[in-house]
C-alpha cells in the first residue's frame, strides 16, 4: 500500500493487529515486543525510526506489565533475581538512549540488525539443557538468587539457582545500554543472560525477562519523550494491541514445552534481526 494515498485510519488498525499477535510472541519469547516491533514497524510503516523506537519502548514496558502479576503469580518471574540484574541495566540505559537519539538511523539500523542476529546464533548454537548452575556463587547466595516453580508440561517441580553472578550484572549493564540505543526494551539477549551465563532454567529465563524489561525500560523512555520522540498516533493503537496480546502470550508460556519456547525465541530474532540488517544497508527498503 502507499503510504502517501493510504487513509490514515489504516495505520492504527494496522498496528493494533500487528502488536497484537507481536504481544503473544513476545511474551513466549521473553523478548518484551520491541526487538520485534522496531524492525518490522520501522520497515514497513511510514515513520521515522527515532518516532518507532520511542514507541518500542513504550509498547515492551506496557507488554511486560500486563503479562508480570501472571508471571510471578506461576513463579515463572522471579523478584530476587530480576531486582539486582534490573538496577544495573536501568542506569545504562539511560545513557544508551542518550547516545541512540544522537546516531544516525542507518547506523543504528545496522548495529541492530548484527546484534541480534549474533545474539541468535548464540542462543542457537548453546544447549540450554546444559547450563542449568548446580550450585549459587557466593553473591548469589547472599543475594538468594534462587527459587522454585512447577513445570505442567514435564509434570515436576524444578529446584534452580543461579551463578555467575557478578557476569550477569555486567552483561545486564551492557544489555541496558544497548537497549536504549536501539529502542528495544533490553529484551534481545535478557534470555541467553539468564540462561546461558548465569544458569537459570529456560522457562525462568523467559518469564524473568519481561519483568526485567518492565524496569529497564523506564529511564530509556522517559529519554524518548523528553526528546519529543513519541508520536500518539503510533503508540497507543500498540499499546493497545501488545498488552491484550501479552495476557495471552502469558498463559501460553506456563503450558508450552521448554524446545518450544526456545524455538519461538530463536525463529523471532533471526527475522527481526535480518530484516533490520537489510534495511539499514539499503538492500531491502
Amino acid at each position: 500500500m502507499d503510504a502517501a494515498t493510504a487513509p490514515w485510519w489504516i495505520w492504527p488498525l494496522a498496528l493494533f493487529a500487528l502488536t497484537y499477535l507481536l504481544g503473544i510472541v513476545a511474551v513466549v519469547a521473553g523478548i518484551g515486543g520491541g526487538v520485534l516491533f522496531v524492525p518490522l514497524v520501522g520497515s514497513f510503516f511510514p515513520f521515522h525510526l527515532d518516532f518507532v523506537r520511542g514507541a518500542g519502548l513504550l509498547i515492551a514496558l506496557a507488554g511486560t506489565l500486563a503479562a508480570a502479576p501472571l508471571l510471578l503469580r506461576i513463579r515463572l518471574a522471579n523478584l530476587r533475581l530480576v531486582l539486582p540484574l534490573a538496577l544495573a541495566g536501568s542506569i545504562a540505559s539511560l545513557c544508551g538512549a542518550i547516545v541512540g537519539l544522537a546516531l544516525p538511523t542507518d547506523v543504528v539500523q545496522i548495529a541492530l540488525g548484527a546484534t541480534v542476529v549474533a545474539v541468535a546464533f548464540l542462543l542457537w548454537r548453546t544447549d540450554p539443557a546444559g547450563q542449568l548452575a548446580s550450585e549459587s556463587d557466593a553473591l548469589g547466595e547472599i543475594l538468594r538468587l534462587k527459587g522454585e516453580f512447577h513445570d505442567p508440561t514435564a509434570q515436576m517441580t524444578i529446584d534452580w539457582r543461579t551463578h555467575r553472578t557478578i557476569a550477569g550484572l555486567a552483561a545486564f549493564a551492557g544489555i541496558g545500554f544497548f537497549g536504549g540505543v536501539f529502542g528495544l526494551g533490553a529484551g534481545f539477549a535478557n534470555v541467553p543472560a539468564l540462561n546461558v551465563l548465569m544458569g537459570a532454567p529456560l522457562k525462568v529465563a523467559v518469564g524473568s525477562s519481561g519483568l526485567v524489561i518492565s524496569i529497564i525500560n523506564s529511564p530509556a523512555a522517559w529519554v524518548y519523550i523528553n526528546r519529543g520522540a513519541l508520536l500518539p498516533l503510533l503508540a497507543v493503537p500498540s499499546i493497545l494491541g501488545i498488552m491484550l496480546g501479552a495476557r495471552v502470550g502469558a498463559r501460553l508460556l506456563h503450558t508450552m514445552p521448554a524446545a518450544t519456547v526456545r524455538r519461538v525465541v530463536i525463529v523471532a530474532m533471526l527475522i527481526a534481526g535480518i530484516r533490520a540488517l537489510l534495511r539499514g544497508l539499503g538492500l531491502w527498503i
